[in-house]
C-alpha cells in the first residue's frame, strides 16, 4: 500500500533511539523528508546519518529541548526553512518510565511536574509552533506516542502524562479538523528498546536470574504473551501520520501487543 508519504515533510521528537528513532526510520523509508530532534546532539547526528545512508531519504537532526518554548519554536522554524513545509509532526519526547512512580510517600511535587512538563507540555508545545504551518497548506498529521499507563494503575506520572496526552490529542482534532489536519494518540506498552535492555539487565543482575526470564514475566500480562518490538509501534503510527489515515482523528490505538487486555467500546 502505497501511504502518500513522498514529497512530506515531518518532525520526530525524541527521535534519536527507541521507539522515535523507528519511527523516523519508516517515515524516511517511505519517502517523507524527516526532522530528527533530541537534546544530546552527538547521539541525535548519528542518528540522522545512519538513516539518511539506509533509507536514501534527507534527514536532519535538530538539537531540542521539548520542556523550553523557546527551543520548540526555533526547532519549528529552523525545520521550515530547511525543508521548505511541515506536514507530520509526531510528539515522542518523554523520560521513559516517569520520574514519579511511587510509592506515594515518595512522589514529589517536582518529580510529577517534570514529567508533565516534558511530555504533556511539550506536545502542546510542538504542536501550537507546527500547527500553523499545516493550516497554511490545509493538511496535516499530529500523532502523540502516548502509553498503555493511561489506562492501567500503577505509577502516578506516567499515567497523569498520557491520560493529558489523549485529551490534549481530543482537543487539536476538534479545532484543527476543518484545516485538514488530523491528531491522534497511540499508546505502547512495554517495547523492546535499548531502555527496556537496561531495565533487563539491572533486574537480572539484581535478582541473579537471565534477562530473558524477565522479559518472560513482563510479557505473560500481554494478550501476545510476548513483548512488541519498536518496529511494530512505528508502523501504526506511520500509517496514522499518512494520506491514508484522514478519516481517524481523535482516536487513541493501543499498540502494546494487548497490555492492558480492556474491553473498550
Amino acid at each position: 500500500m502505497d501511504l502518500e508519504l513522498k514529497g512530506k515533510v515531518a518532525i520526530v521528537t525524541g527521535g534519536s533511539k527507541g521507539i522515535g528513532k523507528e519511527i523516523a526510520r519508516q517515515l524516511a523509508a517511505e519517502g517523507a523528508s524527516v526532522a530528527i530532534c533530541a537534546r544530546t546532539e552527538d547521539t541525535l547526528r548519528a542518528a540522522a546519518k545512519e538513516l539518511a545512508k539506509e533509507t536514501g531519504s534527507r534527514v536532519l537532526p535538530f538539537v531540542t529541548d521539548v520542556s523550553s518554548t523557546d527551543s520548540v519554536d526555533r526547532m519549528v522554524e529552523a525545520v521550515v526553512e530547511s525543508f521548505g513545509r511541515l506536514d507530520i509532526l509526531v510528539n515522542n519526547a518523554g523520560q521513559p518510565g516517569g520520574k514519579a512512580a511511587g510509592p506515594l510517600a515518595t512522589v514529589t511535587d517536582e518529580a510529577m511536574l517534570s514529567d508533565l512538563d516534558t511530555k504533556f507540555l511539550g506536545y502542546l508545545r510542538c504542536a501550537r509552533a507546527a500547527a500553523p504551518h499545516m493550516v497554511r497548506h490545509a493538511w496535516g498529521r499530529i500523532v502523540h506516542v502516548g502509553g498503555a499507563s493511561a489506562r492501567l494503575p500503577g505509577t502516578y506520572s506516567t499515567g497523569a502524562r498520557n491520560i493529558a496526552v489523549v485529551h490534549l490529542s481530543r482537543t487539536l482534532a476538534e479545532e484543527l479538523g476543518p484545516s485538514g489536519i488530523t491528531s491522534n494518540v497511540v499508546h505502547p506498552s512495554i517495547t523492546r528498546t535499548e531502555y527496556f535492555a537496561n531495565v533487563l539487565a539491572t533486574r537480572a543482575k539484581k535478582e541473579g536470574r537471565s534477562a530473558a526470564e524477565i522479559e518472560q514475566e513482563y510479557a505473560r500480562n500481554h494478550s501476545l504473551k510476548r513483548v512488541v518490538d519498536p518496529r511494530e509501534v512505528a508502523s501504526v503510527v506511520v500509517f496514522l501520520a499518512s494520506a491514508r489515515a484522514s478519516a481517524v482523528t481523535g482516536q487513541v490505538v493501543e499498540a502494546g501487543g494487548g497490555a492492558t487486555r480492556a474491553v473498550l467500546s
